[in-house]
């Protein structure tokens, strides 16, 4: 999604080519995404949402060194649409993600190296305002045009509830699902071999419920497993005598 992002319209007639949104981009203070010749503002995100995101950084970052990959944050263009003649085409998406992975080689659109054409990994942080696009245009897009993507993650802001999207070779056409929920539960990435843990994810994320505010606590330290086990086996303690009278 690209921060919580709530999308306002800036022009529709005549549409923008690609090339124009991104002298425009280059140049403005603010982000915006590209939608086949629209140019659309990007709103700010939720605390929730800032939370998650700095986790999944700070996880997937710490797992990725030493290793061919490079980790992307939500500042990273990324373009799914047509190459050829893009400059003047009104054709394609260009995407902020929260999180992108490239393993190999980096491939870029232009000299300005700042907008990635062969993602490995992408994760969107949902928000309510634009989880449908995340997962409908977004998604469509990136199948079409991104053939070096093989993982594609939501992440939930509102419950720890984690989706992976993830095919099993580059350009297949046949994506397989698996979804992780509570915080409990762990996922893999497989195309970098990382577990997430939803309890790592959603550190400090606060979920508001009926009764009360759940917040995600950092897993327990071997000491305090070794304390947990104790007090699981441990007898209870015998009934007290009774004295004679």
């Amino acid at each position: 999604m690209g921060l919580a992002l709530h999308k306002t319209e800036i022009k529709n007639e005549p549409k923008y080519t690609a090339a124009e949104y991104l002298a425009l981009e280059r140049e403005a203070d603010e982000r915006h995404e590209y939608l086949d010749g629209e140019i659309y503002a990007m709103a700010g995100e939720s605390p929730r949402h800032g939370r998650a995101s700095v986790n999944l950084v700070r996880l997937i970052g710490n797992h990725l060194l030493g290793k061919e990959c490079d980790l992307y944050t939500k500042d990273t263009k990324v373009r799914s649409g047509p190459l050829p003649q893009w400059r003047s085409s009104t054709k394609g998406l260009f995407s902020y993600p929260d999180l992108v992975v490239v393993c190999g080689e980096r491939k870029y659109l232009d000299e300005y190296q700042d907008v990635l054409v062969n993602p490995t990994v992408i994760i969107e942080v949902l928000s309510d305002r634009t989880e449908w696009f995340d997962r409908r245009q977004k998604f469509l897009r990136y199948q079409q045009y991104l053939p070096s993507l093989v993982d594609y993650i939501l992440v939930s802001q509102n419950e720890p509830a984690i989706e992976l999207f993830h095919r099993p070779s580059p350009k297949s056409p046949l994506w397989e699902y698996i979804a992780a929920t509570g915080l409990k539960s762990r996922l893999l990435i497989p195309s970098l071999k990382c577990w997430l843990r939803l309890a790592d994810v959603y550190y400090r994320v606060s979920f508001e419920s009926e009764d009360s505010v759940q917040t995600a606590k950092p897993r327990s330290t071997k000491k305090t497993r070794k304390t947990e086990r104790q007090s699981a086996t441990k007898k209870p303690a015998a009934p007290a005598k009774k004295k004679k009278r």
